[in-house]
């Protein structure tokens, strides 16, 4: 299972635009005029857009600068997370009921950067049963679907097994969380829990679309095929 985390496991809305506008003075010395769109992105992408729309040219080692900066001020407001955000409904139960599924694995393909995905999960205990070190993640690419096969990779040398397309499911709120899985042969979950609505969802080719996480059965069938 490849999780998503913004608006699928945690809403902290405000976050990305405030953590930007300290990491953009602090490497560019630049006050932050104007965001792209965050939904669905990679850190990759975004920080390029960021980076060209103030003048900066966003090459690997500036790009790597703003990471770093973004880094260390999401660590500074690790403690205070879960006051300015909140876990989405039903993702912590069904974290902890895949966690008793024999043979599933829970990782990530999001379009954080690592070391932010880990702040984001810990400060609403959601970090229990993600595995952090097979994720795929918003450094790798600024193309969303390359982060699916590099995630399925990562499991299946971990654990000896060769995750087919058709046994990976990829979960997420938004149109390209669903691109990402359809390219890649997998199952695309959707939960309407971001600003695209179920019907936009279905119409990117979402096989499931959840209102949220809430109904576990749901979500359980979505997922293992089980019947609801």
């Amino acid at each position: 299972m490849l999780w998503d985390i913004d608006q699928t496991l945690v809403d902290l809305r405000g976050m990305g635009a405030a953590w930007y506008t300290a990491a953009l003075a602090e490497v560019a010395g630049v006050e932050l005029r104007a965001l792209p769109n965050f939904g669905g992105r990679t850190e990759r992408a975004i920080s390029a857009d960021i980076l060209t729309s103030h003048g900066v040219e966003p090459t690997e080692e500036n790009v790597r600068k703003l990471w770093l900066a973004l880094i260390a001020v999401s660590e500074s407001h690790a403690p205070t997370l879960s006051s300015n955000g909140r876990a989405l409904p039903g993702a912590k139960d069904a974290l902890n009921a895949f966690a008793r599924h024999g043979g599933v694995v829970q990782t990530l393909v999001t379009g954080n950067l690592p070391e932010i995905s880990v702040h984001k999960l810990t400060a609403f205990d959601l970090h229990e049963h993600v595995d952090f070190e097979i994720g795929g993640y918003g450094s790798l690419s600024a193309h969303r679907p390359d982060l699916v096969p590099a995630a399925v990779g990562q499991a299946s040398a971990k654990h000896g097994t060769d995750f087919v397309p058709e046994s990976v499911v990829v979960i997420g709120d938004t149109p390209d969380d669903v691109r990402a899985a359809l390219d890649n042969g997998a199952v695309a979950v959707a939960v309407a829990t971001g600003q695209f609505s179920a019907e936009e969802l279905a119409d990117a080719g979402a096989h499931t679309v959840l209102g949220d996480l809430s109904d576990l059965a749901a979500v359980r069938a979505a997922v293992l095929g089980e019947a609801n």
